[in-house]
């Protein structure tokens, strides 16, 4: 789960704002979509977010952005929540969630596969377990590709 260089800039601007409005960055997404850079940002705090929270970090961030110019071309700059399949990207995000239900895409097979969906039992920063098929398996952070919770649907 390697950053870019714009990504990492990014997130060094606007995550002291963040922080003030007690806002976590769950993501940030830089990528080329019908001929448009679009600037994702997903954020989420305690209870959800909102359209007013979105439009609030995004009038937030705007000014810095622009300010600091971390991207050279013209781009679309999108706020919204994670959504109920909310990816897991640090080890703090794999610790708060654990007991949760996920699917795990890795780099290379693990126990000859790739793909995993499974309860995670616990996570470090060296490896994380998930419980599936009535087994426990041990995937090693480094190969985890990406990782979202499944939504659970009442």
């Amino acid at each position: 789960m390697k950053k870019s260089k714009v990504v990492q800039e990014i997130e060094e601007i606007i995550s002291p704002v963040l922080d003030d409005m007690g806002i976590e960055l769950v993501d940030i997404q830089y990528l080329k979509e019908g001929g448009r850079w679009i600037l994702r940002i997903f954020i989420d705090q305690p209870g959800g977010v909102g359209l007013e929270d979105c439009q609030s970090v995004s009038e937030r961030i705007d000014p810095l952005l622009d300010e600091k110019d971390p991207i050279p071309q013209s781009y679309y700059l999108e706020v919204s929540s994670p959504g109920l399949d909310r990816p897991l990207k640090k080890l703090a995000d794999f610790e708060r969630f654990a007991g949760k239900e996920v699917n795990v895409t890795t780099y290379v097979p693990v126990n000859g596969k790739r793909k995993f969906k499974g309860k995670l039992i616990t996570a470090s920063s060296h490896a994380i377990i998930l419980e599936t098929g009535g087994n426990d398996v041990e995937i090693p952070m480094e190969q985890v590709a990406s990782a979202r919770l499944v939504p659970m649907i009442d």
